[in-house]
């Protein structure tokens, strides 16, 4: 299987507290730099458990763009997409008590524009990946909705993760929502508060899949809903969970495979530091 991804390749800067921020001072914590952004993350993991990965992502010229290529390639994904002149995306993960809050900066990606996309990148794909991220933003939206486009001429399914509700707020529920019936992807996946934020019970996807979090997955078709629980493990750092079920998710199988395998991978992510396997 071939599952490309559209939208964020950026360096992860995790910062795990070892207490409480205090405000105008110093706390001991522990850092890590690696490659992350959702696009990126969700290839990684696809590649981890065996598919074809290649991630679709507009990058910097400097130092962080140079560093994400490397290990990005050293992982066995496929990273295509223009250097610009600029800088790569940043985001910066506070982790404390397992849970993770996050500032992004997302650099260039967003200039990403339909005019710069190559219909090649979707050769041989089974499965186009979007970012919800890569739907906000203009002109890398438009780069979206051309790449959907050709994947589905080539006969690849596409899927949508809403990404935030924050950003999707800021946005416009209904804008997004009216952006989703453009696309109408095959399998959308969200937050509880995305979906509720978009009315999912009314959303036009064929497989529709909540991310809870701590309380598993839901996954919801016109005609089944299937209600799992997560894996039990030790929570380290939950940045890049629900990326990581998505790859797992979109291997395929039948819903409940692909669900507890989606549930995997999310285990195997939080039970560490980072987002990437």
């Amino acid at each position: 299987m071939r599952i490309a991804t559209l939208g964020d390749v950026m360096l992860d800067v995790i910062v795990r507290l070892e207490q409480p921020l205090a405000h105008g001072d110093d706390v001991r914590a522990q850092t890590t730099a690696v490659a992350g952004g959702q696009a990126a993350n969700v290839a990684a993991w696809a590649a981890s458990l065996g598919a074809d990965a290649r991630c679709i992502a507009k990058r910097g010229d400097d130092a962080a763009g140079e560093l994400v290529t490397r290990e990005l390639a050293a992982r066995g994904i496929e990273l295509v997409g223009p250097v610009a002149a600029g800088a790569t995306g940043v985001v910066v993960s506070i982790v404390e008590h397992g849970e993770r809050s996050m500032a992004s900066d997302r650099g260039v990606a967003p200039t990403l524009s339909a005019d710069e996309l190559d219909a090649t990148w979707l050769d041989g794909c089974d499965v186009l990946h979007l970012s919800g991220y890569a739907l906000l933003r203009e002109p890398i939206v438009d780069a979206a909705l051309l790449a959907a486009r050709i994947a589905r001429e080539r006969g690849a399914r596409v899927s949508v993760d809403v990404a935030a509700w924050t950003e999707v707020r800021a946005f416009g529920p209904v804008r997004f929502r009216e952006l989703l019936d453009t696309l109408a992807p095959d399998v959308l996946f969200a937050t509880e508060a995305e979906w509720e934020m978009l009315g999912g019970a009314y959303l036009t996807a064929p497989t529709g899949v909540i991310k809870r979090g701590p309380r598993g997955c839901i996954v919801v078709t016109e005609d089944a809903r299937l209600d799992l629980a997560p894996l039990e493990t030790e929570v380290v750092d939950t940045t890049g969970a629900g990326d990581a079920f998505a790859a797992g998710f979109l291997l395929g199988g039948s819903l409940e495979d692909a669900a507890r395998r989606g549930l995997e991978c999310a285990a195997r992510c939080v039970a560490r530091v980072g987002s990437l396997p």
